[in-house]
């Protein structure tokens, strides 16, 4: 447990760790000016990552969408990016820029389809989509775009590049099908190429996979005479789907063997993502700046945690090195509430009772600063400075919350001042509440068994 024996917050601590942060909160009241500190903080900086330490909490989707919309409408911000897969994303892109044939926000967001769909097809996000898609209608010259960075959609981005090929070169869309044709027998069943690979199963089909992505990108400037600026934005879109499917053939093979590898992988392609996002929003528009919104575990820096024990990284470490002082990295935490999440993985989502946050966490020292809501400022105050260096357990919610095991599912250590350039508390929230039921489903407890994912 490193160094957290040593700490002077299990020694009894606490309470002062609390007082010194108590001094330095901004307490957060719905009022209009909540967010003026963090966007002065947040200042230039051309990318905003907005977290959360669960998938299934309401009022983290909110209060990002709240930020999120003064980004957009005062510091020209052109893009929200989220832990989410491409195809399903981009139909929203679609949606909020006045195209393609959805009728409102709830039927832009039928892509989502894969476990866990809460995450995204949920009451928040609906809210937030439908007002993107207002914005944008009445401001076209700052219309704001909606992407996704995740790597998990391989058949649904396979078909995308084949279906932009037949249209622009059906001689190369040939060829693409041929080539993911490899994938063919594990369709809806990607995790099991994977293990077939890893068992000698079946040949993998990494060359396949990246022989197509090259491909595309070689014969780029013949598809761009065709249409001009349109012409520039599919093919984007076409080659980010090919980059899916190369970069999520190898996770699926690495995460049989490697955990920290696919993790890291995965990680990887999401800031690359980011990352050329940034670039065609630049020459497409002439200026860029992206919110991004993902899990804590992502977000925030990993040498920070004690994820880089275990030789991970992530999506923050590596927009902090990348962009360095043009970056602002924001975490989400909570004490007690409810929580949408799956008591196993594929099961239907229920509501569950967030636990008290266990003695020695950040969590429990936000509860004991007494404000129902608050925003720290990792450099506001040199007392509170000190309490966010030391180490702390931190608590991480996935799709799947697991309490009779919490501190060995749901609990890793950080230096949250390291990890976050700004925290936000929300001390009591509420449930995520899905868009969909399912036949016979009750949104409630059940028994207290189940893996985390984030």
């Amino acid at each position: 447990m490193h160094d957290l024996h040593d700490q002077r917050h299990l020694l009894g601590g606490d309470a002062e760790a609390a007082g010194a942060l108590r001094q330095a909160a901004l307490p957060l009241t719905g009022a209009s000016t909540d967010w003026d500190a963090l966007i002065e903080r947040i200042g230039d900086a051309r990318v905003v990552m907005l977290g959360e330490s669960s998938h299934g909490t309401s009022e983290f989707y909110a209060a990002r969408a709240d930020i999120t919309r003064r980004l957009i409408h005062e510091c020209g911000f052109s893009a929200v990016a989220v832990e989410s897969d491409w195809p399903d994303a981009y139909r929203v892109n679609r949606y909020v820029r006045g195209e393609g044939a959805d009728r409102d926000a709830n039927e832009a967001l039928q892509g989502f389809q894969r476990f866990p769909t809460w995450m995204w097809r949920n009451r928040d996000v609906e809210a937030f989509v439908d007002w993107l898609h207002g914005h944008n209608s009445a401001h076209p010259g700052q219309a704001a775009g909606f992407y996704g960075l995740d790597l998990y959609s391989l058949h649904d981005s396979a078909d995308a590049v084949i279906g932009y090929l037949d249209r622009v070169d059906p001689p190369a869309a040939a060829r693409a099908r041929r080539r993911y044709g490899c994938f063919e027998p594990f369709t809806g069943e990607t995790q099991e190429y994977g293990r077939a690979v890893v068992l000698g199963g079946t040949r993998p089909c990494h060359q396949e996979a990246l022989t197509q992505l090259v491909d595309l990108r070689r014969r780029a400037g013949a598809y761009l005479l065709q249409d001009g600026a349109v012409a520039e934005e599919r093919q984007f879109v076409a080659e980010q789907n090919a980059r899916v499917v190369s970069n999520a053939e190898e996770y699926y093979r690495t995460m049989f063997a490697d955990h920290a590898s696919s993790w890291n992988l995965r990680d990887r392609h999401m800031a690359d993502t980011l990352d050329e996002l940034l670039v065609h929003l630049e020459r497409a528009q002439g200026h860029a700046k992206v919110v991004v919104w993902a899990h804590n575990s992502h977000v925030g820096d990993a040498r920070a945690t004690q994820m880089r024990d275990g030789g991970e990284l992530n999506i923050g470490q590596l927009v902090r090195e990348r962009h360095a002082g043009d970056a602002v990295l924001v975490g989400f935490t909570t004490a007690t509430g409810t929580v949408t999440a799956a008591q196993n993985w594929g099961d239907v989502p229920r509501r569950r009772t967030v636990r008290p946050p266990l003695a020695g966490s950040i969590e429990a020292v936000f509860h004991e600063v007494g404000y129902p809501a608050f925003l720290l400022l990792g450099d506001a105050d040199p007392a509170a400075a000190e309490v966010l260096r030391q180490r702390w357990l931190h608590r991480a919610i996935g799709v799947i919350y697991r309490p009779e095991t919490e501190r060995q599912s749901h609990y890793l250590t950080s230096r949250p001042g390291r990890q976050f350039d700004a925290i936000v508390h929300l001390d009591h929230t509420t449930a995520v509440e899905p868009l969909d039921r399912r036949e016979g489903e009750a949104l409630t407890e059940p028994p207290e068994t189940y893996p985390t994912a984030i």
